[in-house]
């Protein structure tokens, strides 16, 4: 793609960033539905277009990606909203990425619990 022309990206790392934005691209329902129940009192919508579309790219990483830990997903997270957006949202972020890491951890513990049983 023409964002890439000209810069130096690794493979590794070009392919991951792809790989995040068609996923997230193909999944943005499902994780709208994640972030409307745990953005509490705001609606998609009324967010900032940077704001929204990170939480997105995240919660695909935290949904996708166990092998890294959350705690790395929400801090690189917050770092493109220090340098892309306000204080305020670097806050608002931290405080929904938790929430939905929190709501992830609890499904997959359930999802484990019920395969044990069966």
């Amino acid at each position: 793609p023409a964002f890439w022309q000209g810069r130096k990206v690794d493979h590794e790392t070009l392919r991951f960033a792809e790989e995040l934005f068609l996923g997230t691209a193909g999944a943005v329902e499902e994780i709208d539905s994640l972030l409307a129940a745990h953005s509490e009192h705001w609606k998609l919508e009324r967010m900032a277009a940077v704001d929204r579309n990170l939480l997105r790219l995240a919660v695909r990483e935290l949904m996708t990606r166990p092998d890294t830990p959350a705690a790395v997903v929400i801090d690189e997270a917050l770092e493109i909203a220090r340098r892309f957006s306000s204080e305020e949202s670097v806050e608002f972020i931290n405080g929904v990425l938790d929430a939905v890491r929190k709501a992830l951890e609890s499904r997959a513990a359930a999802g484990y619990k019920k395969g044990a049983e069966g």
